[in-house]
């Protein structure tokens, strides 16, 4: 059986400062299960791009999607391969920051209503995996997913992919710095698994979305650094005050 527990307070420290992920409060939080129903959903997506100038639901949901997929996708991945620790991800314990005050930043946070933690058995590693996985994207992102690409006509494609990158950011870049050789370890298996290896329906979908974006980075001449180029455009460039594309985009490459 597995065993529960909580966080140290360093590791729930750390994963706060880093991450916005934080402890709910009942006076400043949306349920995420409220993006699952789709009028409501509309309504939401329709007050966000209110606030930051969005021209449609679609580049709205395409934001979403992105700091959404990383508030919950980094702290609850960190803290798998990391800390060794589960963390319920599911649709039903997660809310929504909100702006709360002017010049606030949009969805400045994920809060959790319960924060016990899991740890695997002994040899039991791989099946509690699984449960990890399958509590943040087929409980939780394939649902959302589903709904906001219905309510604002935006391909799941674009929203999938905006996930997929903010988890290749985390282990290509992120998880390794300070680790010792056993957490080394279990980054490489973590990511090889989830990119390659885990079956779609750990992510609510026939085919695992975070294998069918994943490509080697290419380009780059003398000093620059290869750009893995999206198969999709998030249309960032469509709410960036200058009219900027990601370094990643397909689109001024394929316009060039």
């Amino acid at each position: 059986m597995e065993a529960y527990g909580s966080f140290c307070p360093e590791q729930w420290a750390y994963l706060s400062k880093q991450f916005g992920i934080c402890e709910k409060n009942a006076n400043r939080a949306v349920p995420v299960t409220d993006l699952l129903v789709e009028e409501k959903c509309v309504a939401y997506l329709d007050e966000m791009s209110e606030a930051v100038s969005s021209p449609s639901r679609m580049t709205t949901a395409s934001a979403f999607a992105k700091r959404y997929a990383f508030l919950t996708i980094a702290p609850a991945l960190y803290a798998m391969t990391v800390f060794n620790k589960g963390v319920d991800m599911s649709v039903e314990n997660c809310f929504l920051g909100t702006l709360a005050d002017p010049g606030d930043a949009w969805l400045p946070h994920v809060s959790l209503s319960g924060l016990q933690t899991s740890e695997p058995s002994p040899g039991k590693r791989d099946k509690w995996r699984d449960g990890i996985i399958r509590s943040l994207f087929a409980e939780n992102l394939a649902p959302v997913f589903r709904v906001m690409s219905k309510a604002a006509d935006a391909p799941k494609a674009i929203l999938w992919e905006n996930a997929a990158v903010r988890l290749y950011s985390l282990y290509e870049k992120r998880l390794g710095q300070g680790a010792d050789e056993q957490v080394k370890s279990r980054i490489q298996e973590d990511f090889d698994y989830i990119i390659h290896t885990a079956p779609g329906s750990l992510f609510g979908e026939t085919r695992n979305p975070m294998a069918r974006f994943y490509g080697e980075p290419g380009g780059g001449a003398g000093s620059e650094p290869a750009v893995r180029v999206r198969k999709t455009c998030c249309f960032y460039y469509e709410i960036e005050a200058d009219g900027a594309y990601c370094s990643n985009c397909p689109k001024p490459k394929s316009s060039s």
